[in-house]
C-alpha cells in the first residue's frame, strides 16, 4: 500500500475509532442512573477502557500526523530536487485525467 493510501486508512480508522469512543461515552450516560452491583462492575470496566482506548487513539492520530508531516517533507524536497520531473508527472496524470474525462463526457 502507499503511503498515502495507507495514511488515509489510518486516517479512517482513526474516525472510527473516535465515533465508537463517542457513542460508548453516550452509553455510559445514559445509563448512569441505573443501578446494581452488575451494572456497576460492567460501567467501571467500561470507564476504564474508554481511557486506554483515548489514550491510544490521542498516540496514533498524533504519529499518523508526524508520518503525514514527515510524507510531506519529502514529497516537497523530491519536487525541489526533480522540477522538470515532476513538471512531467504532473502533465501525464493531467493528461490522463483529461482523456478520462472526455470519455466519460463524451459516453453521456
Amino acid at each position: 500500500m502507499t503511503i498515502l493510501g495507507e495514511n488515509v486508512s489510518k486516517q479512517k480508522l482513526m474516525e472510527d475509532l473516535s465515533a465508537v469512543v463517542s457513542d460508548a461515552e453516550e452509553l455510559l450516560k445514559a445509563t448512569a442512573s441505573q443501578t446494581g452491583e452488575r451494572i456497576t462492575a460492567a460501567r467501571s470496566r467500561a470507564e476504564e477502557t474508554l481511557k486506554v482506548a483515548k489514550v491510544r487513539l490521542a498516540d496514533a492520530q498524533e504519529a499518523l500526523v508526524e508520518k503525514a508531516k514527515v510524507a510531506a517533507r519529502q514529497t516537497d524536497e523530491y519536487v525541489h530536487e526533480n522540477p522538470w520531473k515532476t513538471a512531467g508527472i504532473a502533465a501525464a496524470v493531467g493528461g490522463l485525467l483529461g482523456v478520462l474525462i472526455g470519455a466519460l463526457v463524451s459516453r453521456r
